[in-house]
């Protein structure tokens, strides 16, 4: 039986969810089953009886930003149960227990049932820690997000059997493990059903579905394509499993958009080697040509990390020279942090925070022109655009190619897809009119 606080016996429960959109998923449908429960579910800002924090822990900025979440539900509610779980809460239990006012810390085999932990939401004198063996956590768990019920981000695959140097994901989240693609295929048409107009494939290495239980990405994708009725936006894709096969597929398909994130990490294969990166730099940019020349309209995001021990200026410099030379529409950039437990933090030749932070400044900059450079590319062009949501007489969605769109429009089309002509550039979007 739940204790209650509020005078009509419902509990409040608020979320926030640091990291990739595998987090957002699994926050979704924890926020679902707690719902389930006789929950109601609150923004972050507001007053609740339960904040659940969902970490990362991929960057040390993550580790901070979960840290000033517990301080912000403090500052809201004083008396209110703090759970802690994801990423971070599997790596360093103890330290978050540490943590003043952190109640409850779960990690990865629990944090799916944590309705079993919020019994008694009474405040504790000391952190209750509830983890296990990451080695132990080997049973797949789907989840799904959705964004203003018109797209949907569906979980295929967790954890991870590459062994980068400066990665902890699995660490946090175990070995790889997916759905099966019968059971895939029952969830895409139930969101479907729903409402949901796209799916974005998501995991921790989505390229590895069904390595265990012989079946392939190629696979699903080919009947996921069978559906008609959604977009299918493929999240990202480690470059040494983006088969030709995949990209002659990719180009034919019907139902999947024109949008990949390939992540690069460097340019130099000195420094891919010291990451233990499965592909070289040639090998990377040859995936990129191909894109281009099979998928023309195609958007590519990359993925960069700046200062890795012992990458010299002329590593650097070749890392920006290939990514302004090469066809790819935006960068995320992120400055090498330091992980407890991995390789890398034992590697010679640090190389300065202040270099690290000049670096990254550069490479953002080069992410914002090839941005910009994508967009002006298509204006007097037609893309179709799924829109999300109506701002003040305006909406606003995505084209297939990931270009973000703004047009004037009743809210009545919020959740449709329409054909706009891109006509003028705004502020990190397009202006354009909906074209008959």
């Amino acid at each position: 039986m739940l204790q209650t606080s509020t005078s009509n016996g419902e509990l409040k429960v608020a979320f926030y969810t640091l990291g990739c959109k595998l987090n957002f998923a699994e926050s979704s449908i924890i926020g679902s089953n707690l719902e389930s429960k006789g929950f109601k579910r609150v923004n972050f800002d507001q007053f609740a009886d339960v904040y659940i924090i969902n970490t990362c822990s991929v960057t040390e900025s993550a580790d901070r930003k979960c840290r000033r979440a517990i301080r912000t539900a403090l500052r809201k509610s004083p008396n209110a149960f703090i759970a802690v779980t994801g990423c971070y809460a599997q790596l360093q239990p103890e330290e978050i227990a540490a943590i003043r006012g952190v109640d409850l810390v779960l990690g990865a085999g629990e944090k799916f049932n944590i309705d079993e932990y919020l019994g008694d939401i009474s405040k504790k004198e000391n952190g209750e820690i509830h983890s296990c063996d990451i080695e132990s956590v080997d049973y797949f768990f789907p989840a799904f997000s959705t964004y203003e019920r018109t797209r949907a981000f569906l979980k295929i695959q967790d954890g991870c059997d590459y062994n980068c140097s400066y990665c902890t994901i699995p660490m946090a989240r175990g070995k790889s493990r997916s759905s099966q693609i019968k059971r895939t295929l029952l969830e895409a048409e139930n969101l479907i059903n729903k409402g949901v107009r796209e799916l974005v494939l998501t995991g921790v290495n989505i390229g590895d579905f069904g390595s265990e239980n012989n079946e392939t990405f190629i696979g699903l994708i080919k009947e996921l394509d069978k559906i008609e009725r959604a977009r299918i936006r493929i999240s990202s894709l480690e470059p040494n499993l983006l088969t030709d096969e995949i990209i002659y597929f990719i180009s034919e398909s019907n139902c999947i958009v024109p949008h990949l994130h390939l992540p690069l990490q460097s340019g130099s294969d000195l420094v891919l080697k010291r990451m233990r990166r499965r592909y070289s730099s040639d090998y990377y940019f040859s995936r990129i040509e191909k894109l281009n020349n099979l998928i023309p309209d195609i958007s590519i995001g990359v993925d960069v990390i700046i200062g890795f021990p012992g990458e010299s200026e002329d590593e650097f410099n070749r890392t920006h020279t290939l990514l302004s030379d090469a066809q790819v529409s935006y960068l995320h950039v992120f400055n090498y942090s330091e992980r407890l437990r991995t390789d890398a933090i034992n590697l010679k030749n640090k190389v300065a925070p202040e270099v690290r932070l000049n670096r990254g400044k550069k490479l953002r900059s080069l992410s914002e022109l090839k941005k910009q450079n994508f967009y002006e590319s298509f204006l007097g062009k037609t893309r179709a655009v799924l829109f999300e949501r109506s701002i003040e007489g305006n909406l606003e969605g995505f084209s297939d190619n990931y270009i973000r769109v703004s047009v004037p429009g009743s809210n009545d089309l919020v959740g449709t897809v329409q054909n706009v002509r891109m006509e003028m550039m705004g502020s990190g979007l397009v202006y354009g009119t909906i074209s008959n």
